[in-house]
């Protein structure tokens, strides 16, 4: 039974940018909010680690100039619109033994991009959205069967290396009208931005006016008469609303007790597996195929191993020291499966051993590594997960609710953060009165 006066008023679950978010919206509105984060510091799928100069992003966040709508939004917000930088030469995309530059620009289709004419229009149609398209972004037509109607040169070159690239999705597993929802929403690579500081500036501005608690892990969240009961490691917290800022299949484990609208869509919500190696180097390292600019998508049908290959030093200045480099190297979807559980010098071995070929000499100018791994990296758009969402979607508004990319299966910050708004609006439908103030437990380690 919860206490007449709970603990807290709302408690977060997750210090990712969806929960962080949510937290932020929930205090605009008066509600007093406390987040929870296992980890020992907040960003989740986008944190950065700050060490000797070096600024390594975890994940591959990039701020498209349009259909970030939620994100913009809350940038301007923030007061950080001049903390943003323009990517150059954000995308390429490897062909033949060169890296094609203007991947996802109108200059790559005028220019070839190593693809042939007919190829070329077929894209621009495609990008119109015009020719035996799929439907709404609830279409359940996979991207393998949306592309068996498509020319090998697409199909190969373009859908399948960005689903990949983008998201780590397989063609046979994700639906088509997610991404190309995404693609046509954000346009042009031309207009990609990042954050000054790292990807993680958004997470660190938004937590600096939250009460956060790193290092505390919650095991379990009941809904009980009155709001939610969380157990942690030092105990159990009251709150009058509690939600759920982790990957689906975290939040289905955290909530056994879900209620039947809502377990359908979390046992579907499956996840692609990210594996991600940075390398920090003693200086910036040769190209081979005139790579350059940022990020060199990879095909499968030129390699069965690496996915993309990042110049982070190239993503922004501060990302490395003067005269250093940055590089990092993502597996491919099949690839990521097997390394996965392999330790860090094997999957490290690995795929810096192939980047040779688009790197020459790199290995001997490594410093240091780090390896990422995300085995829940980002959400993977299913049928199966199309087809329960619409039901999650009209749940009624309860003192347990979710937040984070998944719950919009777009899976990207914007989708977390626009998780934010729906979240919050949801909660605060909920509240019978405004709440009381509370006292705030601080379990573990208190971000300040």
């Amino acid at each position: 039974m919860t206490p007449a006066t709970p603990d807290i008023d709302t408690a977060v679950v997750g210090a990712g940018v969806g929960g962080l978010a949510t937290a932020h919206a929930l205090g605009r509105a008066g509600r007093g909010v406390h987040v929870f984060e296992a980890a020992d510091a907040v960003g989740g799928r986008m944190r950065t680690l700050h060490s000797d100069g070096w600024r390594i992003d975890t994940g591959a966040e990039m701020l498209p100039s349009a259909g970030y709508t939620a994100t913009w939004s809350l940038i301007r917000e923030l007061g950080m619109a001049a903390e943003v930088s323009r990517v150059p030469g954000a995308l390429s995309l490897w062909r033949g033994g060169r890296a094609r530059p203007h991947a996802g620009r109108p200059l790559g289709l005028l220019t070839g991009g190593g693809l042939s004419p007919r190829a070329r229009l077929e894209l621009v149609r495609l990008q119109a959205g015009s020719g035996g398209d799929v439907g709404e972004p609830a279409d359940p037509v996979t991207l393998e069967e949306f592309a068996a109607s498509r020319s090998p040169e697409v199909r190969e070159r373009f859908l399948y290396p960005l689903a990949a690239g983008f998201f780590g999705w397989r063609p046979e597993r994700s639906a088509a009208a997610p991404l190309l929802a995404h693609l046509r929403s954000t346009g042009s690579t031309a207009h990609w931005r990042t954050y000054r500081g790292g990807m993680d500036a958004l997470a660190r501005r938004l937590a600096a006016g939250l009460q956060v608690s790193t290092g505390t892990a919650v095991h379990r969240v009941a809904a009980v008469p009155g709001g939610a009961r969380l157990t942690l490691d030092g105990g159990t917290v009251t709150a009058r609303s509690a939600v759920l800022a982790v990957p689906a299949p975290v939040a289905a484990r955290l909530h056994p007790g879900a209620p039947a609208d809502e377990r359908g869509f979390l046992a579907s919500c499956t996840f692609a597996p990210m594996l991600r190696v940075s390398l920090a180097l003693a200086r910036r390292p040769a190209t081979a195929g005139g790579m350059r600019g940022f990020a060199t998508l990879i095909p499968a049908a030129e390699d069965d191993l690496l996915n993309v290959i990042t110049l982070d030093h190239n993503k922004h200045p501060d990302r490395a020291p003067d005269g250093r480099g940055l590089v990092s190297l993502i597996a491919a979807p099949p690839a990521t499966a097997a390394l996965m559980g392999a330790g860090d010098a094997e999957a490290t071995a690995a795929l810096a051993e192939r980047a040779e070929r688009y790197l020459p000499g790199l290995r001997s100018l490594v410093r240091r590594v780090h390896v990422h791994r995300f085995p829940h990296g980002l959400p993977e758009a299913t049928p199966a997960a199309l087809r329960e969402h619409r039901t999650f979607r009209g749940r009624p508004a309860r003192a347990v609710d979710y937040a984070g990319d998944w719950t919009q299966l777009r899976p990207c910050s914007e989708g977390a953060v626009a998780s934010a708004q729906v979240t919050a609006a949801r909660l605060l439908a909920h509240a019978a009165e405004r709440p009381t103030s509370t006292h705030p437990v601080r379990p573990g380690r208190t971000l300040r």
